[in-house]
């Protein structure tokens, strides 16, 4: 199974079993999201797989079948350095980031992969200006099992507008 990053499909995954699925990648997310809200971003390329990838695309590119990235990272250390260029010379103002998150959507499921979406907001505050609509649009991730947890194998973050603010730096 592939994701898919327009349009809509049908799960694949019964009720019941989405329902047992969904927990864990309600945790994982609400993880994902505290960390990166409250700064710690070298700490973020640990939810991803080794071998993962992680992108940035509008929507208008992915209805288009053309996923061309405003962000792309192929593997871990690619994301590790992504983290450390941020978190350590900050060139920008200095700013707070809120993510809300729909209920996720498990999608699909196969061995140890589970395919799932979930919808979120990206608000940004300037230290000394207001709240703003950063980013929105949805999730679209492919994760493993590590033991009792999950990892990011792939996060495709679609973004709904395609005209986005020029300070796109922290990850989504």
């Amino acid at each position: 199974m592939t994701l898919q990053l327009s349009g809509y499909a049908p799960s694949r995954v019964d009720a019941r079993r989405a329902a047992e699925l969904r927990p864990l990648v309600e945790h994982f997310n609400i993880e994902y999201c505290a960390v990166l809200d409250s700064g710690h971003i070298e700490e973020w390329p640990r939810f991803f797989a080794e071998d993962c990838i992680y992108r940035i695309t509008a929507r208008e590119n992915a209805e288009l079948g053309m996923p061309v990235g405003l962000v792309y990272a192929e593997g871990r250390p690619m994301l590790h350095d992504r983290a450390v260029a941020i978190s350590r010379t900050q060139m920008f103002a200095p700013r707070t980031m809120t993510h809300l998150l729909s209920a996720p959507r498990i999608v699909g499921e196969e061995g140890q992969e589970i395919w799932a979406q979930c919808n979120y907001v990206l608000l940004q505050t300037l230290v000394e200006g207001p709240t703003t609509l950063h980013l929105a649009g949805t999730y679209h991730d492919r994760f493993v099992r590590d033991g009792d947890e999950l990892l990011l194998r792939e996060r495709q973050v679609i973004h709904e507008s395609s005209v986005i603010a020029n300070d796109l730096v922290y990850p989504v």
